[in-house]
C-alpha cells in the first residue's frame, strides 16, 4: 500500500479509543520485523526513525528500501520523522519523503515552542505530511540506555496550555509528558492519569505517548482508555534483540552472522506483535466502509 500520513494513520483512533505504534527502526532487520507483525495483524503501523539514530543510517539509500516495503505491504504504514529537533533534519525529511514530522520544541520556551512548531506546521501541510509536537517534557535521553531515567514532575504537560498549542499551532498530534521517560526507568512508572484525562477533554487531536519501554500492561491500557492514540516504542525490543542474540551464542558457537541477525529479527517481531495486541490496534476502514 501507498505511504499514509500520521493524521490518516490515527484518523479513527480517537473516537474508538485505541492507539497505533510508532516503532523506531536502525536497520533493515527492524524494518522487516515491525511490518511483518503489522501484517500478521493486518492493521496500519508507525515506522520511525529518529533524528538521534540518524548515525546509524544512510538516509539516501535507507528510506528508498523503507518506502518500497511499505508499497508493498498488504497493510498502511507511516514513515515518520521521530523528535526532530534540527530544521534542516525536518526538511532533509520532507525531501525524502517522510509522511510526517515530529517536531520536538519541548526544550524551549512555551512562547518559542509554538512559534517554531507553527512554522513547522505550515511547511509540512504544504507538502501534505503531518505534523507531531510535543508540549511539556518526556525527561531521558532518546536512545540513552546508560543509568535509567526518572520522571520530571515540574515537565508535565499543562492542560490549559495544551489546548492552547494545540490551536495556535494546528498540529496533527501532541505528544505529552504524564510521567513517561525515554530509555530504562530508575524508578517504577507512576502514571499521572488524571492529567492525561484533563489534556484530552481539552483537545480534540491524537495524543501521544512516548517511553513506552517499561510500562506494564495495566498502564498501557489505562493510558489508551483515557485519550492515547500512538505509543512509541523502541527501547524494550532493542534490549531484548541483544537478548536473543547472547542466548543463541549460549546456545551454539557454530553460528554466522546471518543466524544471530535472524534471532534478533524474530524477537523484535515478537515483541511488536505483542505490543500491536495490547495497544488495540484497529485496521483502517476500507473506501466507503467510514
Amino acid at each position: 500500500m501507498p505511504l499514509i500520513t500520521l493524521q490518516e494513520a490515527l484518523s479513527q483512533a480517537v473516537g474508538e479509543r485505541y492507539a497505533v505504534g510508532s516503532f523506531n527502526v536502525t536497520n533493515h532487520d527492524f524494518v522487516e520485523a515491525v511490518m511483518a507483525a503489522a501484517e500478521e495483524r493486518n492493521v496500519p503501523v508507525i515506522i520511525s526513525v529518529a533524528e538521534v539514530h540518524l548515525r546509524y543510517l544512510n538516509l539516501e539509500h535507507f528510506i528508498p528500501y523503507v518506502k518500497q516495503r511499505i508499497s508493498h505491504s498488504p497493510v498502511p504504514a507511516v514513515l515518520h520523522l521521530d523528535h526532530g529537533t534540527k530544521k534542516e533534519t525536518l526538511v532533509q525529511a520532507l525531501h525524502y519523503g517522510f509522511s510526517s514530522l515530529m517536531f520536538d520544541g519541548s526544550m524551549l520556551s512555551l512562547e518559542e515552542n509554538t512559534r517554531q512548531t507553527r512554522e513547522i506546521v505550515e511547511m509540512a501541510h504544504m507538502a501534505g505530511v503531518s505534523v507531531e509536537a510535543e508540549l511539556g517534557h518526556v525527561s531521558g535521553g532518546e536512545g540513552n540506555f546508560e543509568g535509567g531515567s526518572r520522571a520530571d514532575t515540574s515537565l508535565y504537560t499543562d492542560p490549559s496550555q495544551a489546548e492552547a498549542f494545540v490551536r495556535d499551532t494546528g498540529v496533527d498530534a501532541l505528544a505529552v509528558a504524564i510521567g513517561t521517560v525515554h530509555g530504562p526507568y530508575l524508578d517504577e512508572p507512576d502514571l499521572d492519569l488524571a492529567r492525561l484525562e484533563a489534556i484530552r477533554e481539552r483537545t480534540a487531536v491524537p495524543l501521544v505517548l512516548h517511553g513506552g519501554s517499561g510500562l506494564s500492561d495495566r498502564d498501557f491500557r489505562e493510558a489508551i482508555a483515557r485519550g492515547i492514540n500512538k505509543v512509541n516504542f523502541y527501547t524494550d525490543s532493542a534490549l531484548k534483540a541483544v537478548e536473543a542474540v547472547q542466548e543463541r551464542l549460549r546456545q551454539s558457537s557454530a553460528l554466522t552472522y546471518p543466524d544471530l541477525a535472524g534471532a534478533a529479527r524474530s524477537e523484535i517481531r515478537a515483541n511488536t506483535l505483542r505490543q500491536i495486541e495490547l495497544f488495540g490496534t484497529k485496521p483502517l476502514p476500507g473506501p466507503g466502509e467510514e
